[in-house]
């Protein structure tokens, strides 16, 4: 006897009570989980993307983007396009660049382009500014004598070659710069003269000190975060709250407060007079310095390595190291072999948190770095509120992206990113 075709479908098809394919069923039962899904975190996406990826996109956009002395100066702009980069600046060019100041001193807008151009040649905007103003009654041919007259550094072939790349509103330069190199007039990239060459300087200094300082972060929480993971829970949690009081307490008075010790007339020198260790006037300098950044940021971060850390240490199983001394290991050997492979994941967690924190870190260098402690962080906050070069800011907080970014992926490569743990 053939089998029994199931009631409201085709024979060998399993349908649901109501007759609808059990497949077709299933398919739109996924179909409105992950709806749901997408429902439930769009408001966090929407939120991840206005604060975070537009903000980022627009500074991408801003380090190669400025259109200060494209926008204002269109005649002597279309100069440059039509004429190869070496020209020299024929009587056209002039009467370009004549027109264009005399236009944008009417306007308002020679500061923005002098400004522009203070970036690429430092004193240039006064000799746009002055010339601006002496220009609004007009100015008659031949304009090269004319602009020459005003002024001779109208005539300096460096202005002229930092006008053609400031021309276009998107260019490379800011990234040059920031990499401490420049075009020469025949477009050719060179290192910057030596006294401009301090973003590379500043680079290094930043990664050096974030290294250093994650080693010391290293030293002093893990044995703090071993006696976390080892202490009963009544001591342990005393400790616990000694590590979080930090996080309690304001950035700036606890930066401050390091000021307090630190400096020469402070408590900690006052204290090694008083023991003998130094002299009344031989008072070690640990503030205004690297020094202070050091020693006041390795006690800022610390918390960030103690808490991976000791999220891992306490799930390792205690009898592992019983069990190697039992086996006749030393101390030693059982902790290099058994226990601190175990605490690997939680130290890269907090090695790259401390790392990527420090590299960042802006107030803390600000207040006890002094000249020598500055990061390249200071360099991009005095780019934003005093030179106001934002397009310099940006490519510089893009440099640093990158390097944050590509140390992200060689930690994916060495250990994995599937194995960090932060609790």
């Amino acid at each position: 006897m053939p089998p029994a075709e199931p009631p409201g479908g085709a024979p060998g098809i399993l349908t649901t009570a109501d007759g609808v394919p059990l497949a077709v069923a299933l398919s739109r039962s996924r179909r409105r989980a992950r709806r749901q899904a997408l429902l439930l975190v769009l408001p966090l996406l929407l939120f991840v993307l206005v604060t975070f990826i537009v903000p980022i996109g627009q500074m991408l956009h801003r380090s190669v983007y400025n259109p200060g002395f494209a926008d204002n100066m269109p005649q002597v702009s279309a100069w440059f396009a039509a004429n190869p980069r070496g020209a020299d600046p024929d009587e056209a060019a002039f009467g370009a660049l004549a027109a264009d100041l005399t236009a944008a001193a009417e306007a308002r807008t020679i500061g923005i382009v002098g400004t522009r151009m203070n970036y690429d040649v430092p004193g240039t905007r006064s000799l746009f500014t002055a010339t601006g103003r002496k220009l609004r009654d007009g100015l008659q041919p031949p304009f090269r004598a004319a602009l020459l007259d005003i002024d001779d550094d109208w005539g300096a072939p460096d202005l002229w070659a930092a006008m053609r790349n400031a021309s276009t509103a998107y260019t490379s330069g800011f990234y040059l710069a920031a990499l401490d190199r420049a075009r020469d007039n025949d477009g050719n990239v060179i290192r910057a003269p030596q006294e401009r060459q301090v973003y590379v300087m500043l680079f290094m200094r930043t990664f050096w000190l974030s290294a250093l300082i994650t080693g010391l972060t290293f030293l002093l929480g893990f044995p703090v975060a071993h006696l976390l993971a080892t202490l009963p829970l009544r001591r342990s949690n005393l400790l616990m709250i000694l590590v979080l009081l930090p996080f309690w307490t304001s950035l700036l008075v606890r930066t401050s407060a390091w000021i307090v010790l630190l400096q020469q007339q402070g408590v900690i020198n006052d204290l090694l007079v008083w023991l003998g260790v130094v002299a009344d006037g031989a008072r070690l300098p640990m503030i205004y310095n690297q020094a202070g950044t050091i020693i006041a940021m390795t006690h800022v971060l610390l918390p960030f390595m103690i808490l991976p850390l000791y999220s891992v240490m306490r799930t390792i199983n205690p009898s592992y190291v019983r069990a190697a001394r039992s086996l006749g290991a030393t101390s030693w050997t059982a902790f290099r072999r058994i226990y601190f492979p175990q605490t690997l994941p939680g130290l890269g967690a907090g090695a790259l948190l401390v790392f990527i924190l420090a590299v960042g870190y802006y107030i803390t260098p600000a207040l006890v770095g002094g000249s020598s402690g500055q990061l390249i962080s200071n360099m991009i906050a005095m780019h934003m509120t005093e030179t106001l070069n934002w397009s310099m800011a940006a490519a510089l907080a893009s440099l640093l992206l990158a390097g944050v970014l590509i140390l992200y992926w060689v930690y994916d490569q060495l250990v994995g990113i599937d194995k960090l743990k932060l609790g």
